[in-house]
């Protein structure tokens, strides 16, 4: 399939709607106070107290804003509110595109769930696989995980939509919002359990410095120690390159994925991630 080219003058971005919905007050109305019949007067019966307001969140750093990207290709975003689980992205956040090593973060959560005690060995080679994305190591748990049940389970606990296996751990196909999901599964827990989320995060907070492109470089800087990110990247034989990127922050989760001409290089797709970044903290 050919691959559209286009400048993008800006992408709309849209709440999930389900997540917007507002309730009426339930605060009883006052009580309506009657003379009694009898000879003494009766007391006043008080009237029953509002409810309190539910305070107001301030925004996320990363928070739902209009995004202009000019670019060659395909490119889509999602950001999460890990506070609300409120979503919102460009209007093609549902597409699917090949994960590449942005999936290693659930294979490494998948395998650590149902590990009671985790070999050191295969500790040291999931933290391999996460900071430096060694393919062997995927490959070796991509085995370990079941291969296709293991994105099975990812749909299934992290409540995706729009993502299934295809082909092998790599051709994983993953929508933006599918993907921002995945990051807040692996955040709160559910995707490695009590015991193993801390330690996978802090693995995603101390990726090398060339698996960190992208979304980090444009962060503030009290942020970026914070971050736990997992990206991907490969050029197929398609001519194209993929590119993705994914982070996990205090009370944010971002996802970017970019699919444009491989003569364009690796650094186009992450100076998209980083653009989109940029303009989420406006």
């Amino acid at each position: 399939m050919l691959l559209v080219a286009a400048i993008v003058v800006g992408v709309p971005y849209v709440w999930n709607s389900g997540m917007l919905a507002r309730h009426a007050s339930n605060a009883a109305e006052p009580a309506t106070v009657t003379a009694s019949p009898s000879t003494s007067e009766a007391p006043a019966r008080k009237a029953n107290p509002a409810a309190p307001t539910a305070p107001t969140l301030p925004p996320a750093l990363l928070h739902p804003a209009p995004v202009t990207v000019s670019a060659t290709g395909f490119w889509s975003w999602t950001v999460l509110d890990r506070r609300t689980g409120e979503v919102a992205g460009s209007t093609n956040a549902a597409t699917t595109q090949r994960t590449a090593s942005m999936i290693k973060a659930w294979l490494a959560a998948d395998y650590l769930r149902r590990t009671a005690s985790p070999s050191q060995s295969n500790l040291r080679q999931l933290s391999t696989m996460i900071r430096n994305s060694d393919n062997a190591a995927a490959s070796y748990f991509w085995g370990l995980d079941g291969k296709s049940a293991s994105i099975t389970r990812l749909v299934q606990i992290c409540g995706l939509t729009d993502s299934k296996y295809y082909i092998d751990w790599a051709s994983t196909m993953v929508s933006a919002r599918d993907a921002a999901r995945m990051g807040a599964c692996i955040g709160d827990g559910r995707a490695a359990g009590p015991k193993w989320t801390d330690w996978l995060l802090n693995e995603m907070r101390s990726v090398s410095s060339s698996q960190e492109f992208g979304i980090v470089p444009a962060l503030p800087e009290a942020e970026k120690a914070n971050a736990a990110v997992k990206n991907g990247w490969i050029a197929r034989s398609d001519g194209k390159w993929h590119v993705n990127c994914l982070a996990i922050g205090t009370d944010w989760v971002l996802s970017v994925l970019t699919v444009y001409p491989s003569s364009k290089g690796m650094g186009y797709g992450a100076t998209i991630c980083g653009e989109v970044t940029r303009q989420l903290q406006a």
